[in-house]
């Protein structure tokens, strides 16, 4: 497959700067890995279906221990 005028300078820039990277340690390559990873499942998200899940065994052993409902 040929490639497009686009696609040949885009793998010039990253052959420079892979090549840029070569021969130095590893602490000054990686220097962008010191934020942290963020989880895929956003907070909002994680509230929701924690509290789906807790509410539900709350209301559930409610049920069970008082009686409520049929």
């Amino acid at each position: 497959m040929v490639q497009t005028p686009q696609q040949r300078r885009a793998n010039e820039a990253f052959a420079r700067k892979q090549e840029s990277k070569m021969g130095k340690p590893a602490a000054v390559v990686t220097k962008k890995q010191t934020t942290p990873a963020k989880s895929p499942v956003s907070r909002i998200w994680l509230i929701l279906l924690i509290f789906v899940v807790c509410g539900g065994l709350i209301f559930e052993l409610l049920r069970i221990l008082f009686g409520f409902g049929g």
